[in-house]
């Protein structure tokens, strides 16, 4: 199995995920946030032709990860996963014909050779949801857009190979920056997003035994670097700073393979 970040954070958002046995190959989007001409380019600059996505799971309505799903679907015919809140949300923007697929929060489906378990978390939207994708040998945790872990997100995430991790704020800087006091309030709240310490807590609290691969994910251009997000990550690791990957705006990340 092996993944990789189209990029990541409020300008948007897309990760895709890859299995192979044999000669079959099994690929999936979490979220699409570029528009469609974008999200074109970038997939092929990966080496992936978006008609050979197997699906797209969207987490949640926001436009920074929902905004070109379904460009994207209608036009190469791939089926959409999201949930029946987030379904309802975006209801007037799906496609007629288009297969959208509801998912429940809490139970595992399959596409192809990928397992999929999506979890809930707490985060401003209709009915948010994350990702533990496996291949039956490797686990890929994806958590990015919420406000503060819970216990059945520590349960979700324990025993993964591989996480990508939200990484949003620094809360000094955000208190710093020139973001309206609702915003600010929002985005450090229970249903906002992970702050570095928050994450680190995560992590801190995890079962981490099996854990190669750390990416901090959706950094604010504004109110967080990428120094301050492995400051935080690496002591609970004993990992050097730059053991830790970064998914940035406008490269993400290159292709990470989980072999044996």
């Amino acid at each position: 199995m092996r993944y990789t970040s189209l990029g990541s954070g409020s300008e948007g958002n897309a990760l895709v995920v890859e299995a192979r046995e044999g000669l079959s190959v099994t690929r999936v989007m979490i979220d699409c946030g570029f528009g469609l001409k974008e999200v074109e380019r970038r997939l092929l600059a990966r080496g992936i032709e978006p008609s050979s996505l197997n699906g797209i799971l969207v987490t949640h309505e926001h436009g920074d990860h929902i905004g070109g799903v379904f460009r994207l679907a209608r036009r190469h015919g791939i089926p959409v996963h999201l949930t029946t809140g987030t379904r309802a949300a975006v209801a007037a923007r799906i496609p007629e014909g288009m297969t959208a697929v509801c998912c429940d929060s809490h139970t595992a489906f399959s596409i192809g050779g990928l397992r999929v378990q999506p979890f809930p978390v707490p985060h401003d939207a209709r009915e948010p949801v994350q990702y533990v994708l496996d291949d039956g040998q490797w686990r890929l945790g994806v958590l990015t857009d919420l406000g503060e872990g819970t216990p059945h997100v520590h349960r979700t995430l324990s025993g993964c190979d591989a996480l990508v991790l939200e990484c949003n704020h620094c809360p000094d800087m955000l208190a710093r920056s020139d973001y309206p006091v609702s915003l600010k309030y929002r985005i450090a709240g229970r249903y906002g997003h992970l702050s570095n310490a928050a994450a680190a807590e995560i992590l801190r609290v995890v079962d981490r035994s099996r854990l190669k691969y750390l990416h901090a994910a959706h950094l604010s251009k504004q109110n967080n670097v990428p120094e301050l997000a492995r400051a935080a990550l690496a002591p609970i690791l004993g990992w050097q700073p730059e053991q830790i990957g970064v998914a940035d705006q406008d490269t993400g990340f290159d292709w990470v393979a989980l072999d044996p």
